[in-house]
């Protein structure tokens, strides 16, 4: 296995079913009874894995269907998926059953991604609950091929298998053992798209000080014996060096002069 690898986690479900609850609850140990419709969050997470650095995006997208070519995109570059939905709402669990048929109808390797199916709002089914865990594994151990998925209740207000959620994804990746002990809840950052994209942009900055086409080329006049970058010639000495060219040229010049 490579030293770094990158993998995209993207959470799909209907609207108010708790999908930027569980990732507030996850990344900041946070909880707001607020509803704000979503869409779309990035967060990033580095895990240091001894044997390799894994580094997750997390992509939390809008409930409804306003964006469809958006969707699309977010499942075609997904490596893994989190459906939500809440065990207080029948639709919701309909909702869901139409995400997967985008996700099947998108992605012809999608047997072989990783999927968990979570069901929130674990906390209010002592007054109320419509659909049951039965449910949800009849329909995808039953009316689906074999997939690789898992199947669990949470609460994103009580903090319940908030954290089996992420482990659970990682280990149907087969990024880490099942019964890894890896605290999957430490080093997370948020980043909206447009910061990613300029603080990538900066980075490169960082680690390219000279334009390209001031970069010394490997097999160029730019490397010294032992393959190792000669330091770049200062400007002022550039410029020394060509004023002391052209007065050279000059007295060339008037020597021919002289002699005609």
């Amino acid at each position: 296995m490579s030293d770094y690898e990158r993998i995209r986690l993207v959470i799909l479900g209907g609207q108010g079913v708790g999908k930027s609850c569980i990732i507030n609850r996850f990344l900041f140990n946070k909880y707001c009874n607020k509803y704000r419709s979503t869409v779309e969050d990035l967060y990033n997470k580095e895990y240091d894995l001894g044997h390799m650095t894994l580094k997750v995006d997390l992509l939390d997208t809008a409930g409804d269907m306003q964006f469809p070519a958006m969707r699309r995109l977010y499942i075609a570059t997904a490596h893994a998926f989190l459906l939500v939905y809440s065990v207080t709402s029948a639709p919701s669990f309909s909702s869901i059953k139409q995400c997967f048929e985008e996700i099947r109808e998108n992605r012809t390797d999608y047997q072989d991604i990783p999927i968990v199916v979570a069901g929130n709002k674990l906390d209010l089914t002592a007054s109320h609950k419509e659909i049951t865990i039965e449910d949800v594994t009849e329909w995808v151990y039953c009316e689906l091929p074999k997939l690789r998925v898992k199947i669990l209740e949470c609460s994103a207000k009580d903090d319940i298998n908030i954290k089996e959620i992420f482990r659970n994804l990682l280990s149907l990746s087969k990024l880490i053992p099942k019964n890894d002990t890896t605290d999957v809840s430490t080093g997370l950052k948020r980043r909206s798209s447009a910061y990613v994209s300029a603080t990538s942009k900066g980075k490169r900055r960082a680690e390219s000080p000279l334009p390209e086409k001031e970069k010394p080329s490997g097999s160029g006049t730019g490397m010294s014996e032992g393959n190792h970058l000669a330091k770049p010639r200062s400007r002022s000495l550039i410029r020394r060096a060509s004023r002391k060219t052209k007065q050279q040229i000059r007295d060339a010049q008037v020597d021919e002069c002289n002699v005609s």
